[in-house]
């Protein structure tokens, strides 16, 4: 009878007050509040600790001159991992079993990794980009279908800006799985040209008339030597290649002047440049 009385509404009623008169309120709250105290503490302590931690190994990345990119993501990480055992740490005071919520998020983390595999290869990615560095920051780079300059390169994407000022975000899978052109890896370019002339035309005369306007540009380097040779004897034209090297900022500059003095030169001394052309014969058929 006495449990049936203590499980009714009057006796819970008389169980509470007796709680809170006779002071064992006290015994249940106080180690509670403690613990939510210490709790409190060791997340706000260790927050500051991480983010000093952080910062120590931000300047110490700094000044061995490491890669931004690396930097970015090395510290991301860390800052990652440290916070987590923080969070862990204050759970584990405040009496949380956090095997069992180890255990959870583990099996959390996993069906994730399923639903987001193509993510996860994008990451991978991005750590092979940034650890063996095919291009830097600042390249000009031909990779995963575009090319233009390389802006950030982050543990997913890699953002690139074309020549004509677009934005271009790649996926870190496709850059690091296809082939990787890095036009700014070396300090020298070679220009490859091509100009046809006409089957009358004097051979010698054109090839000297082309390496006179290559051997005034200032910036055409001497060594290694141009190369003028005659290539291929076409349809309608006895075709050259013209390989001068260039230091590689100059390329398009010199590249786009070779072109248009080498036009004028050929017109001015009667060399000709053949355009694609068909002799058609008719014959009349008597009726």
């Amino acid at each position: 009878m006495s449990e049936e009385a203590n499980d009714s509404p009057a006796g819970i009623v008389e169980s509470t007050q007796t709680l809170f008169t006779d002071g064992a309120w006290v015994n249940a709250i106080v180690p509670f509040l403690i613990d939510l105290g210490v709790a409190i503490a060791v997340w706000i302590v260790g927050f500051w600790i991480v983010k000093f931690l952080v910062s120590l190994v931000r300047r110490a990345l700094s000044l061995r001159k490491f890669d931004d990119a690396l930097q970015g993501f090395l510290l991301a990480i860390m800052a990652t991992v440290l916070k987590f055992i923080v969070v862990v740490a204050a759970l584990e005071v405040l009496g949380v079993p956090t095997t069992s919520f180890l255990a959870i998020l583990g099996a959390a983390g996993l069906a994730v990794g399923l639903a987001l595999k193509d993510s996860l290869a994008n990451f991978a990615s991005g750590v092979m980009l940034i650890i063996f560095k095919p291009f830097s920051i600042g390249h000009f780079v031909e990779a995963g279908g575009v090319a233009g300059i390389v802006e950030k390169i982050t543990v997913f994407n890699t953002i690139f800006r074309s020549p004509d000022n677009k934005e271009i975000i790649v996926p870190n899978s496709q850059v690091y799985g296809g082939t990787i052109v890095n036009v700014s890896a070396k300090p020298t370019r070679r220009i490859d040209l091509v100009f046809g002339i006409g089957y009358d035309d004097n051979i010698k005369k054109a090839r000297q008339l082309m390496l006179d306007i290559i051997n005034a540009d200032e910036r055409v380097l001497k060594d290694p030597a141009v190369v003028i040779a005659v290539d291929e004897l076409a349809d309608s034209s006895v075709n050259f290649v013209v390989r001068p090297w260039v230091n590689a900022e100059d390329y398009w500059d010199v590249k786009w002047d070779l072109l248009e003095k080498i036009k004028e030169s050929f017109d001015a001394n009667g060399v000709s440049i053949p355009y694609p052309q068909q002799d058609v014969h008719m014959h009349q058929v008597a009726s």
